[in-house]
Formats: structure tokens, C-alpha cells, sequence
């Protein structure tokens, strides 16, 4: 009988050193006692980042290290008791309360805005997952994978073969490009975050000809092998190899892992090579495939198993529910209206394109355009837990400066399938778009029309630079009369700018097609500071304005500025190079490393795609106008802000070619967005863009160069090609690149 108490005895005291503290309370009673996280490992024979993973609250030790943990954080307890009860978490996020976000309903389509190319689905904000981290003898796996906690028939995750060599880890998250890739983590803190992503941010997942088997490619070169023949085996696979990205705000979510699927691996794990469902781009719900991935307690989002599948499990317990992102190459995914020909690359060269543009902007989880819209939730997250200090609890609060609520627009800013447009008047639309303008033919002057040619420029990323330091509503329009203009105030002025004069040489800087105003309309603050800029009398009828506002896409410029200008100087094409360098390096920058070549073209996607879901319409043969859309449940769906960066953008063309008018009497043929074509003696920008006296550029007007708001060269055709497309009443700005229809390329 002694015995039998005897065992008894040993469960309880098993029981009672089982538990264990918070996670940010394990950190703050080792940091107390001055142990290092290394000596922590040692004494209770694990790796490093596995007791990084305990304390980040990522993975939970178990037998027998569970047990010697407790007691020794018990001990550490008594010696260095907490002053707060309620310890504050660690300051790179609070882990113990997931704060109560809208969970927007992901919207099921795009359509192409006039800022942006056609997109795919938008993204549905999600809790990333607990991945776990290293275990000891294999550092991509742990040694408890999270599915053995919720009972499921998916298989165990397999181990790798080979575990990996510190100096050989995969980018634990996006790092500025402006810093060293290789820096040294400045706190402990940063140190655990990001071992928690040895792996990488995403893996390409390829088969082995040789063995028929799968095998991961990551971003840094490095191959695992993937036994899994399921599509749940390489769920539970991905959570437990290390993979995805750490957070880019400390209220935010770590990101995903990604798994791009070739059509190899598709087809060993029993997809179709292609989607029947054209129209809606996925499997139908009976498809014995997404049986196989429901029946286990696994859920998709409702687009559906489509090119881009979010594969989720709910949290349990309070906990932070799992999930991987799949791309199906096969499929699509990668559209190479933006990724060119990426899809078509080995596995390891993908991988390591998809890894600089996570690393750089963010992991993929979607087209381009839901990127671009991702990177500003992720940037600016809507809420973050905040602490009561009367009761010591955590409760979800706003972030300031972000978006936090989905907000109906104001009548004018409405599309018209919104409910709000149902009864206003045709002429009270807000109509702010890019240019698309060509001077009238009997315009031309003869000295114009005796040039041999027509050269064209280009803004760079001219919308991202339009984004810059602009004040943006942060919450719901307010209606007002009367109103004194203030060009700091965001919002839409009803107001009467058709008596402006503006040289008819120049495109009107108040209407996308650059003719006249003819009476009063609706104008983005932009447009209404633009023409107080140019000495019009500016005295608004009405307005919806924006008294709570800020610089929200601040954050958005700068990272997608250092992701464009790293990659341009991964090209030869660097801020330090003079006109002719420059205009040099351009000319075939492409060749120099054509998979950067690509990054490029997806971050530009990127900036035009994410302005053009702001104002995402709905799409689908069964909607009715005047039914809500998914779409309109995010924070981040924002007409106005769409408006108040095209408006900022065409008035800043404007302001530069005016100068240009001023200083040098020079006049445009044609504007397309962000291209301008002017009438030139000889082929290269240098023969339009004059100098001053001193040999420097034009104050104010476009001047040469790799920044954002500079301009490259576009293109140069014959004048008398120009003048006959003017003739023909088309626009030149269209056809100046290599004769193509820079419209139908999604320019």
C-alpha cells in the first residue's frame, strides 16, 4: 500500500512543479537572477532557442524538462518576487492578451482600379500561429509539435535530417534594407523573436526526381526534406519546421509561414494540375481535397482552396490559433502582370526571390495589391492590449495614428454600387484620378511640331512619393457648410475651380482628362490647395472633412522607399550616379540580375496595387448595387485616402511641368499617370530637361534620378509618330515605351 502512496505522492508533486508562469514572467525571473538564456539550456540539457521559445510563449516544455523548469522558476520566484503582481509583458508585444480585433470577412474579389493592375483576393487579417521553434538535436523542429495538443488524424511532422548550423539560418523577419542584412540584434529581445523563425519567412516546396520526394526549398539556399504526402501532413509540417517572419510593429503579428506549391509537389499530393471554377478561381467545397483538409478540425477562409489558400485552426484554450498560406503556382498565384516570369524559375531561385521581397516588404499571402494593403495592417496595426491600471487587466485598444474602424465614405467619395451613392445626384461624385491627356494637334506650335522627336519621362513610383508625409483621415467624414478651406484638413470640397486659368498648353490640373472644370465639383484637399497655390479664390459651398487625421501612410513610404531603392542599387542604379550614369545604368538594368529584376517589378505592383484596394469594388455576377461587399468591413477600405494620393500625385505632375513651362517654355504633348512626353531636338532626356545658368536642374521641375518623385527615361519615338497619334486624337504617353500599350501592360 506505501507504495501505491508513494506514486501517487511523486504525480502531485509532477503536478504541482508542472506549472509554470507566463511567458514575459519566466524572462523577468531569469533576467533577475542574472542567468543567460545559454546557461538556462545547458542546465536542463536543451538548446538555446528552445528555452527562447518557452519564454516568448511559443512552445511549452515537456517531461522531464517541464518539471526541472518549474522548479527552477519556483525558486527564482521566492528569491525575486514580482513588485506587480500582474507582470507588464515583454516589451515587444504583450503575448498574454491577444487583443480583439474586427476580423474583416475576406473579400472574394478584385477589380482593377484606375491607380492599380488587376489584383487578387484582399487579404483577411488572421492571429498568425504559435510556430514552434528549435528542439534540442534538431532546430526546425520542436520536441512537442502544436497538433499533439488538439487531437487530429493529420500525421506527425517529420524530423530533418540534418539540423542547422547557426550560421546558416534563414532571415528571421523583413530587415531594412538601409542596414547590414547580417547586423547583430541589439536586445534580447529582438534575439528571440527572431529565433523563433529559423526556417525563413517561406518555403518552396519542390520534388526530389531522384527519390520522388518533397523537399522545401528556402530563402537562404538551405533545402529540408518533407515527408509529408497530405496536404494537412504539410500543415502540421510547416508549423513545426521554423518557418515565417517576425512582426514589423510590436502590436502586430508575426506573419504566416508560406509554402508555394510547384506544379510537381501539387500534383504528388493529388491537386489538379488547373481550377475548372474559372470565374471563381476554386475548389468547390465537395472536392474530396478540401474534405481532406476540413475534416480535421483545419478551416479556410471563405475564398475558398483557390491560388492563394489560408489553411487556419481556431485557438484553443485562449490560445493563438494556427495557420499556413499556401501559393499554387500551377494555379497562378504569382501574376506575372507583377512577378513576370518568377513562377517559371527553379525552386531555389524562387525561393530566394520570394524571400528578398518578404524579407524587404513583406511575406507574400496573396497578389501584390493584397501585399500592398497587408503591409499597411502590419505597419499600422488597428489595435494593441492595453493595461487597466485600476484593475490590472488587459483590454484591446486603438493604436494611435492607425486605422482602427471600418467607416462608411462620404456621398461623394462613394463607388457607385455603395449604399451611401444610392441618392445622391449624378454630378456630386468625387472624381480624382491619374492623367490621361494629350494637347489638342492645332495646339503644337511650328517650332514644336519642326523637333525630331518625342521623348518621354517617367515618375518614378510617383504614387508612393504622393504618399509621403500626407495627412489622411483616420476616422468618418463630418459634414459641414460653408466651410473655410484649411489644405492641412483631409476630406472633399465642393467648390467652384472652373474659372482657374491655366495654359492651355498644359493639361488642367483639376480634372483627370485635363480639360476645364464647368462649374462646381468635388476635389480632394490636394486639388483645393493647388489651386489656392496657383491664386485662384478658393471658397467651398460644402464639404466632408476629416477632423481626426494623420500622416497614416508615413510608415508604408518609407519601408516600400528603402525596398525600391535596395533593389535599385541590387541593379547598378544607385542615388550617388550622375545624369549620364544614370541614364546608362537604366538602360539595362534589367540584365544586370534579372530575378532582382522581378522583385523590382512586384514592389512597384505593390505601391499601386495596395492604393487601388483602398476603393476595392465588388465583383461577382449576384451582386446588387447597393449591397454591401465584403470589402467595405476593413479599416483599410478608404476611398478617400485612395483620392487624396492620386490628387496628390497628378497635381504634383502638374506643379512640375508648370515650372518646367515657366523656366524653359516647355510644353507637354502628352500625360498618362505618371509619363510625360515633350517634343524634343534630340533622343535622351538630357536634350529636354534644361539647366540653369550653373549647370543644376531646374528648381521644382523634374530632374533625373533612382529616387521616388524623380524621373527615368520612358522612351523616345519619332515627333512625327506623335503628331499622328495626336492627329488621330490618341495619346502618346501610351505607346512611348517600346511602342507597346503601356495601359494593357498595367503601367
Amino acid at each position: 500500500m506505501s507504495e501505491l502512496f508513494d506514486a501517487v505522492d511523486a504525480l502531485l508533486e509532477e503536478a504541482a512543479l508542472g506549472d509554470l508562469p507566463v511567458p514575459a514572467e519566466r524572462a523577468r525571473l531569469r533576467k533577475a537572477a542574472g542567468l543567460s538564456q545559454q546557461r538556462v539550456a545547458n542546465a536542463l540539457g536543451v538548446q538555446r532557442v528552445t528555452v527562447v521559445a518557452w519564454e516568448a510563449g511559443r512552445t511549452e516544455p515537456r517531461p522531464p524538462q517541464r518539471q526541472a523548469y518549474a522548479r527552477l522558476l519556483a525558486g527564482l520566484a521566492d528569491r525575486y518576487p514580482a513588485l506587480d503582481p500582474d507582470p507588464t509583458p515583454a516589451p515587444d508585444g504583450v503575448e498574454a492578451v491577444e487583443p480583439d480585433r474586427p476580423e474583416p470577412a475576406p473579400d472574394e474579389s478584385d477589380e482593377p482600379e484606375a491607380a492599380a493592375p488587376p489584383a487578387d483576393p484582399a487579404p483577411d487579417p488572421t492571429p498568425s500561429p504559435a510556430v514552434p521553434t528549435t528542439g534540442a538535436g534538431a532546430p526546425v523542429v520542436t520536441a512537442a509539435a502544436p497538433w499533439t495538443r488538439t487531437p487530429t488524424a493529420s500525421p506527425a511532422a517529420p524530423t530533418p535530417s540534418h539540423p542547422v548550423p547557426a550560421d546558416r539560418r534563414a532571415p528571421a523577419g523583413p530587415a531594412s534594407p538601409s542596414k547590414p542584412a547580417g547586423a547583430a540584434a541589439k536586445t534580447e529581445d529582438t534575439d528571440t523573436r527572431a529565433a523563433s523563425f529559423p526556417a525563413g519567412p517561406l518555403a518552396v516546396l519542390d520534388v526530389d526526381t531522384d527519390t520522388t520526394t518533397l523537399r522545401a526549398h528556402l530563402a537562404d539556399d538551405r533545402v529540408l526534406p518533407c515527408p509529408a504526402k497530405t496536404l494537412p501532413a504539410v500543415v502540421a509540417w510547416a508549423l513545426d519546421a521554423g518557418l515565417g517572419a517576425q512582426r514589423l510593429h510590436r502590436a502586430g503579428r508575426d506573419a504566416d509561414p508560406l509554402i508555394v506549391v510547384t506544379p510537381a509537389a501539387a500534383e504528388s499530393l493529388g491537386l489538379p494540375a488547373e481550377l475548372e471554377d474559372r470565374r471563381n478561381l476554386r475548389l468547390p467545397e465537395d472536392h474530396t481535397l478540401v474534405k481532406q483538409v476540413t475534416k480535421n478540425g483545419w478551416k479556410l477562409t471563405r475564398r475558398g482552396f483557390g491560388p492563394w489558400t489560408k489553411v487556419y485552426r481556431p485557438p484553443a484554450d485562449g490560445g493563438r490559433r494556427l495557420c499556413v498560406q499556401f501559393a499554387f503556382l500551377g494555379w497562378d498565384a504569382l501574376d506575372p502582370r507583377s512577378w513576370a516570369g518568377a513562377a517559371d524559375l527553379p525552386a531555389p531561385e524562387l525561393a530566394a526571390l520570394l524571400g528578398t521581397y518578404a524579407a524587404r516588404v513583406v511575406t507574400p499571402r496573396g497578389s501584390t495589391a493584397v501585399a500592398g494593403l497587408t503591409l499597411m495592417t502590419e505597419l499600422r496595426p488597428p489595435t494593441q492590449a492595453v493595461k487597466d491600471e485600476a484593475t490590472g487587466t488587459w483590454r484591446s485598444g486603438p493604436v494611435p495614428g492607425s486605422l482602427t474602424d471600418a467607416v462608411d465614405p462620404a456621398p461623394p467619395e462613394a463607388p457607385d454600387e455603395h449604399p451611401v451613392a444610392q441618392t445622391r445626384d449624378g454630378a456630386d461624385v468625387l472624381v480624382e484620378e491619374a492623367y490621361d491627356w494629350h494637347r489638342p494637334l492645332h495646339l503644337v506650335g511650328d517650332d514644336e511640331g519642326n523637333l525630331d522627336h518625342a521623348v518621354g519621362i517617367d515618375v518614378n513610383a510617383a504614387f508612393l512619393a504622393a504618399a509621403s508625409r500626407l495627412p489622411v483621415g483616420l476616422g468618418p467624414p463630418v459634414h459641414v457648410q460653408a466651410p473655410t478651406f484649411d489644405k492641412k484638413l483631409p476630406g472633399c470640397w465642393y467648390v467652384d475651380l472652373s474659372t482657374v486659368k491655366v495654359d492651355p498648353r498644359l493639361p488642367n490640373p483639376f480634372t483627370p482628362n485635363g480639360t476645364t472644370p464647368t462649374g462646381p465639383g468635388w476635389y480632394a484637399t490636394p486639388t483645393v490647395a493647388y489651386a489656392l497655390e496657383l491664386g485662384a479664390t478658393v471658397d467651398p459651398f460644402e464639404a466632408w472633412i476629416r477632423p481626426d487625421h494623420g500622416p497614416y501612410l508615413d510608415p508604408w513610404y518609407t519601408r516600400l522607399r528603402d525596398a525600391y531603392l535596395a533593389t535599385m542599387a541590387d541593379l547598378g542604379v544607385t542615388p550617388d550616379l550622375d545624369d549620364t550614369a544614370f541614364l546608362h545604368a537604366m538602360s539595362h538594368h534589367k540584365q544586370v540580375d534579372p530575378a532582382r529584376a522581378i522583385v523590382l517589378s512586384a514592389i512597384k505592383a505593390t505601391v499601386k496595387g495596395g492604393i487601388g484596394k483602398l476603393r476595392e469594388r465588388p465583383q461577382g455576377a449576384r451582386y446588387k448595387t447597393g449591397d454591401r461587399w465584403p470589402a467595405l468591413e476593413r479599416p483599410t477600405w478608404r476611398p478617400d485616402i485612395r483620392a487624396a494620393v492620386i490628387a496628390n500625385a497628378r497635381v504634383g505632375m502638374h506643379r512640375k511641368m508648370r515650372k518646367l513651362a515657366t523656366a524653359a517654355d516647355l510644353y507637354p504633348l502628352a500625360v498618362l499617370s505618371d509619363c510625360v512626353v515633350y517634343p524634343s531636338a534630340g533622343p535622351s532626356p538630357l536634350d529636354v530637361l534644361p539647366r540653369t545658368a550653373d549647370g543644376k536642374p531646374i528648381p521644382g521641375a523634374f530632374r533625373l534620378g533612382v529616387s521616388p518623385g524623380m524621373v527615368k527615361h520612358e522612351g523616345t519615338r519619332p515627333l512625327e509618330w506623335a503628331l499622328g497619334l495626336l492627329l488621330r486624337e490618341q495619346n502618346p504617353a501610351r505607346h512611348i515605351k517600346d511602342g507597346v500599350d503601356a495601359v494593357a501592360e498595367g503601367e
